[in-house]
């Protein structure tokens, strides 16, 4: 089993991966790192395939996989994380901005105990367009899920290799490593500062739109993680308190009605009760739908992982 193995997503970079290629190669040897290198070609049209193949004949500790089109990030990583079987796993960007000289390092952390160690671009080289958005994402990623963490989406990251082959990930949920390692069991995760470069060549593939995504995506994350094993305490407890404030307004319009005689017909509080108590009970029964597929579900796998243990 290799010291190190590097995954790497590329989508239309074929002018930086002969120095990546060549930085990781030194820097994994400077650090008397045993290593292989994963190229994830997530669809590119530039002619990065044909420079991962180039790479992988001068090394055979240089791999490739060639996706059939652009599926995004995540993708791309558990494309490398399914093949990938070295010690500790460092993800980074194929844009050369992730410095590989920083790989001894974060596999030093991991050494030191972390199940999971987050690049912190803090000295970051982009335009303010993508500095300032991305520190309000983080900041309100880092309030939702509790981990303090200066950078989320930072490429350059080291995982022990069981952290990457018990998360899932797949839409744009790359971003959240931390928070499914954590709610996997996984809860040593730190943090260092890297170096982050300035961009050599072409331009970011990512547009303002990633952040609606990330903050939808960030939603499903917080759901899945709380409430994924218990819909129903989710819907349910929506579905309980809607019912209760319905049924509480319904209650004092019939005392109104029944013992003040007052009129009730174009009071809007009346549709209001009615539609409290509906929506109310479509909670409640799409939480039990829920419990009901996922008890399906429960049947063909275990809701648990074991990390050690005896005779």
């Amino acid at each position: 089993m290799p010291d190190v193995g590097v995954v790497v997503p590329v989508y239309e970079e074929a002018a930086s991966l002969a120095t990546l290629a060549r930085e990781i190669r030194s820097s994994c040897e400077a650090g008397e790192l045993t290593f292989e290198v994963w190229f994830i070609d997530d669809g590119s049209r530039d002619g990065s395939w044909a420079e991962i193949l180039r790479q992988c004949e001068a090394d055979e500790r240089f791999h490739g996989v060639r996706l059939r089109r652009n599926y995004g990030k995540s993708a791309a990583l558990a494309a490398g994380f399914e093949r990938v079987s070295a010690r500790v796993v460092i993800t980074m960007d194929a844009d050369l901005q992730d410095d590989p000289s920083e790989i001894p390092f974060l596999v030093a952390a991991v050494d030191a105990g972390a199940d999971l160690v987050s690049g912190w671009k803090k000295l970051r080289k982009d335009p303010w367009t993508k500095t300032l958005p991305s520190r309000f994402f983080n900041l309100v990623t880092r309030i939702v899920s509790g981990i303090p963490l200066h950078d989320f989406n930072c490429g350059l990251k080291a995982y022990r290799l069981e952290v990457i082959k018990s998360v899932k990930i797949y839409g744009e949920m790359h971003r959240y490593m931390p928070l499914l390692a954590k709610w996997e069991g996984f809860t040593r995760i730190g943090e260092r500062q890297v170096n982050h470069r300035s961009r050599r060549h072409g331009q970011s593939k990512f547009g303002f739109e990633r952040y609606v995504r990330g903050c939808l995506d960030l939603m499903t994350v917080m759901f899945l993680t709380r409430f994924g094993g218990r819909p129903m305490h989710f819907f349910g407890s929506m579905g309980l308190l809607a019912f209760l404030g319905g049924f509480v307004i319904s209650l004092w319009i019939t005392i109104d009605k029944f013992v003040y005689d007052n009129p009730v017909g174009d009071r809007p509080s009346l549709l209001l009760g009615a539609l409290l108590i509906m929506v109310g009970v479509q909670f409640m029964c799409t939480g039990f739908l829920g419990d009901l597929i996922l008890r399906g579900r429960m049947k063909e796998s275990r809701p648990y992982e074991i990390t050690e243990g005896t005779k």
